[in-house]
């Protein structure tokens, strides 16, 4: 299979690749042509239909496999697809393992971690909640462990959640120990937790796409239903206990301007949401640095703000 990530301009590609967008649209000219996302497990493309009437463009929409011919060409300093043909893939045809971007550690690995940072817990309460959510409930903690953390800002790949809720947990241990005033229990419960609302609103790969609850409603808030639900199992949790844990999820975004409900007004939830973030962002660096551009300087980056330079070793 010709990956996405060696697509270079002029190239004639023939292959199948997954469909994650198809929409119509109007040149200023007049004419009518189509908007496509291709993609891979190694990235996507932006993809044009100039002639969406051409008998050689077959019916397929959003989530299909499509078996496509056309060229690369270089636009506005990225590189674009031109479809000349198009049909539904048939099942066989295709391994959809090419198709799902994954974690570069190995999910047992993790998994066997995340397990043992469960049992550093020594709150009963808080023990007892992640147990009941990621060892009793076998069917969700299989979801959690194959999703993705984000559609594409950061960790969006199968086993990106599990990566990215790890290394939260991690730094929040980490930085609770230089910290004697801080809550470990909570502050490590609250980060190995998070982002569990991310398992409803992003959709299963390969279309890894917002889900109409992630779109309407978003994974904080939805991560925070969860845990209501789960606490409530729990005969005997203090309820302030409850709270505190429940504001961690809140505000782990750690400003209103990015989606937290409310800011940090504990210690544990600082902390959390600057592991959270620090985590998010060195993601993103290192996405940026194995990426094609091998310039001493990469272009400019408009999540982090900022132009990324390559450290001379």
């Amino acid at each position: 299979m010709y990956f996405i990530e060696n697509f270079k301009d002029g190239d004639k590609v023939s292959g199948i690749y997954y469909c994650k967008s198809r929409q119509s649209a109007v040149s200023r000219a007049g004419k009518e042509y189509e908007n496509v996302i291709l993609s891979d497990k190694t990235g996507s493309i932006d993809t044009k239909i100039w002639d969406p009437n051409s008998f050689a463009i077959k019916e397929f929409g959003a989530s299909d496999f499509v078996a496509v011919s056309g060229t690369v060409s270089l636009y506005n300093g990225k590189l674009q697809f031109k479809l000349d043909s198009a049909r539904i893939a048939e099942e066989g045809e295709y391994n959809t393992s090419d198709y799902m971007a994954s974690s570069r550690f190995d999910i047992d690995e993790m998994t066997n971690e995340f397990l043992a940072m469960i049992g550093s817990i020594k709150n009963k309460y808080l023990k007892e909640l992640l147990e009941n959510i990621f060892i009793n409930d076998e069917a969700f903690f299989n979801i959690f462990k194959k999703a993705s953390a984000a559609k594409s800002v950061h960790h969006g790949y199968v086993g990106g959640l599990l990566e990215h809720s790890l290394s939260v947990a991690r730094l929040t241990s980490l930085i609770c120990s230089n910290y004697d005033y801080a809550n470990r229990d909570l502050a490590v419960t609250a980060a190995m937790l998070h982002d569990v609302g991310k398992t409803r609103e992003l959709s299963p790969f390969p279309e890894n796409d917002y889900t109409d609850e992630g779109n309407l409603i978003g994974h904080i808030v939805i991560g925070y239903g969860m845990l209501v639900e789960k606490i409530a199992e729990i005969d005997g949790f203090p309820a302030i206990l409850a709270q505190e844990l429940e504001h961690c999820i809140l505000s782990h975004h750690g400003e209103l301007e990015y989606g937290s409900p409310k800011r940090p007004s504990l210690v544990e939830s600082w902390i959390l949401a600057a592991a959270d973030k620090l985590d998010a962002n060195l993601e993103v660096i290192r996405e940026e640095l194995n990426g094609k551009n091998s310039n001493a300087w990469l272009d400019y980056n408009k999540l982090l703000d900022c132009k990324i330079r390559r450290t001379e070793i």
